[in-house]
């Protein structure tokens, strides 16, 4: 059965979707989510934990206040990361960027892990919640997603995001026409990491811990997963993607240890079946300029 504790779940994976989605559309197969997401969710721990600015009241509470200033700031910190490493990853093309970015999730991850304010393997634990339920969380994590989706769509009249398609057909050809092809990458992928970012802030809190295992390799074959599955030429399909990947291990809890053999089908079998996701061509056509324009992306 779902609640809102998955729901909340489902969400967040579709924000995390949504960030590898956006170097995609520019043609970059970046595979850094998890360590822009682990930087976001780690900022939003200390600062909750350690700093009393932040930190938990007297009454045991947590200033929802507190909570939007750490999801901005986990985005910004996100981000500059982006901006600092984009500058030489992005040099890089298909499969050696996909590897730098890897090395950059293990990177970040060894870091934490080893970092003497941030708990070590046990992690920081107690993490102060500004929500009674998890209503508030579901309606928090809704409302970045509306607003991220909104952003995606928007990127198809702007400037920027005709020069990311450009750039993902032909990236000489957009060379040679005058746009500057470093700062369009760059920019695709400085905003990846502020929606990675903002979500491990809310994660963080919703989780009650945090550890150096939430950024690891596993987590950016998943979120790759949920681009492939949902498909990769609009932004509903990460958004799909991530919602039924999220929550197909909890539905298939009843079935025991086979569920994990189940999910692997499903992520085997999904591209055979689907090889354009389930958010397809066809299917954008039927549902008009609401997913996206009728251009085509390569993973």
């Amino acid at each position: 059965m779902i609640d809102n504790g998955l729901l909340v779940q489902m969400l967040l994976g579709a924000l995390l979707g949504l960030s590898v989605y956006l170097p995609l559309a520019a043609g970059q197969l970046s595979l850094a989510t998890p360590a822009f997401y682990a930087v976001g969710g780690t900022l939003a721990a200390l600062l909750s934990t350690r700093w009393s600015v932040l930190g938990a009241t007297a009454a045991g509470g947590f200033p929802v206040l507190s909570l939007l200033l750490e999801l901005v700031l986990g985005g910004a910190l996100a981000g500059t990361l982006a901006l600092l490493v984009g500058r030489l990853v992005l040099r890089l093309r298909g499969i050696y960027l996909a590897i730098a970015t890897i090395a950059l999730v293990e990177i970040v991850r060894v870091a934490i892990l080893n970092l003497p304010f941030t708990g070590g393997a046990i992690g920081i634990f107690s993490i102060p919640q500004p929500f009674t339920d998890a209503s508030g969380y579901l309606l928090t994590a809704l409302i970045l997603l509306v607003l991220t989706g909104w952003i995606c769509q928007r990127l198809d009249t702007m400037p920027l995001g005709r020069a990311m398609a450009a750039i993902r057909d032909d990236e000489l050809a957009a060379g040679c026409m005058g746009i500057d092809t470093t700062r369009v990458k760059l920019t695709a992928f400085v905003l990846s990491a502020v929606v990675a970012g903002t979500s491990g802030a809310l994660a963080a809190h919703f989780l009650n811990t945090w550890n150096a295992r939430q950024g690891s390799f596993d987590v950016s074959i998943t979120t790759l997963a949920f681009v492939i599955l949902g498909g990769s030429r609009a932004w509903l399909g990460p958004v799909v993607g991530g919602l039924l990947l999220t929550a197909l291990p909890e539905l298939l809890r009843p079935v025991g240890d086979v569920r994990l053999v189940l999910f692997g089908l499903v992520i085997v079998l999904g591209p055979v079946l689907a090889p354009r996701g389930l958010v397809s061509p066809e299917l954008l056509e039927r549902l008009g300029r609401w997913g996206s324009p009728t251009r085509e992306q390569k993973p």
